[in-house]
C-alpha cells in the first residue's frame, strides 16, 4: 500500500488526516454556503509557530463572536496544528484553523439547529508578495470600495466576507497595481485582502484605529514599533494623507512586513523603501527567534 503524499500539505478533515488535494467539506455546509465560517492563521518559521497563543486567543473569540463551537479545547486545537506541520515535514508552512457552522436539518434556517465543524491544514508558507516585491515595494491602490461596515460584519472576528475586499483588489489588478486597501465611509482607509496598513509621518508610526481586522501582525508591528522608541498612532488615516506619507508598508502573516513605495500611481518618499520600515522588517524576522513568542515544533 502506497503511502500518503503529505508534502504539498496536510488537512485534518472530521479528525482524519489526508493529504491537502484531498481535503473537502460538504456542499451544503453553510460555510461554503453563506460563508457562515471563522478562521485564523498562524505560521511556521523555522520549524517553530509564531505567536501561536495569540492567534489561538483570537479564534476563540472569533468564535464566540459567531456563536460556533469548535468543539475541541484551545490544546487539542494546538495537537491538531501540530500534528498537520508533522506530517507535513514543512519547516515554513502556512497554518490555517477553521469553524463552520456545518448544516442544520435539511431544509431548516436555524442555525442554531446545526452541527458546527472544525477543519485545519497546514501548507507551505504563502508569501502575500513576491521576492522582487518584498525588494523594491509593492504598489498599492486606494479603492473607492467601502468595507463593509463594522456595524453589519464585525472585522475584528475572522470572516470570508471577502467580496468588498475582492471587488477592490480586481479593479487594482485590472489598473495594473500589486494590491488593494478599501476605505470607510468617511474616507479614511482601514484594511486590504488579507493586511493591515501603515504609514510613517515625520517618523511616527500611523495605523488605522477601526474598521478592520486587529491583525497579529499588526498587533506584532505596534509592539516592535515601541520597543525600538518609535511613536506610534492609532487613529483615523484618510486616505489623502496615505499618498503624501514619507512611507507606507502592510503588515500580514503572510510576510511580516512589507514595503509599499507606490500608492494609487505616485512614488512615497524617493520610490524605494524606507529607512524605518527596513528596521521593522529586520526586527518582524529576528523576533521569530524570541522563546516568548516561537512554540518549536517536534518533528519526531
Amino acid at each position: 500500500m502506497t503511502s500518503p503524499d503529505y508534502s504539498k500539505g496536510v488537512a485534518c478533515v472530521r479528525a482524519q488526516y489526508v493529504p491537502i488535494a484531498e481535503a473537502s467539506i460538504p456542499m451544503t455546509d453553510w460555510g461554503f454556503l453563506r460563508s457562515d465560517a471563522t478562521y485564523d492563521v498562524v505560521t511556521v518559521w523555522d520549524g517553530a509557530f509564531f505567536r501561536l497563543d495569540a492567534h489561538l486567543e483570537r479564534f476563540m473569540l472569533s468564535c464566540e463572536r459567531w456563536r460556533l463551537n469548535p468543539g475541541l479545547s484551545t490544546e487539542q486545537i494546538v495537537d491538531t496544528l501540530t500534528q498537520c506541520v508533522r506530517l507535513s515535514g514543512l519547516r515554513a508552512s502556512y497554518v490555517e484553523m477553521i469553524c463552520t457552522r456545518g448544516q442544520p436539518p435539511w431544509g431548516s434556517r436555524d442555525p442554531r439547529l446545526a452541527v458546527n465543524q472544525f477543519y485545519a491544514f497546514a501548507v507551505p508558507y504563502v508569501w502575500l508578495a513576491n521576492e522582487a516585491q518584498r525588494a523594491n515595494g509593492l504598489h498599492l491602490n486606494i479603492s473607492d470600495v467601502q468595507r463593509i461596515p463594522s456595524a453589519s460584519v464585525d472585522p475584528r472576528a475572522k470572516n470570508y466576507h471577502w467580496n468588498d475586499l475582492t471587488m477592490g483588489l480586481l479593479g487594482a489588478l485590472d489598473a495594473g497595481a500589486d494590491s488593494v486597501v478599501l476605505v470607510d465611509a468617511q474616507g479614511n482607509v482601514v484594511e486590504g485582502p488579507g493586511f493591515n496598513v501603515f504609514c510613517i509621518r515625520q517618523g511616527a508610526v500611523v495605523t488605522p484605529a477601526q474598521g478592520m481586522l486587529e491583525g497579529i501582525s499588526r498587533r506584532t508591528v505596534i509592539e516592535m514599533a515601541q520597543s525600538l522608541g518609535m511613536e506610534v498612532q492609532v487613529r483615523a488615516l484618510p486616505a489623502a494623507e496615505l499618498r503624501s506619507a514619507d512611507e507606507v508598508f502592510l503588515s500580514t502573516s503572510g510576510g511580516g512586513v512589507l514595503p509599499v513605495t507606490v500608492v494609487d500611481g505616485v512614488a512615497i518618499g524617493d520610490g524605494k523603501p524606507g529607512a524605518l520600515t527596513r528596521r521593522l522588517v529586520e526586527t518582524y524576522w529576528a523576533w521569530h527567534s524570541d522563546p516568548a513568542l516561537n512554540r518549536p515544533i517536534d518533528y519526531s
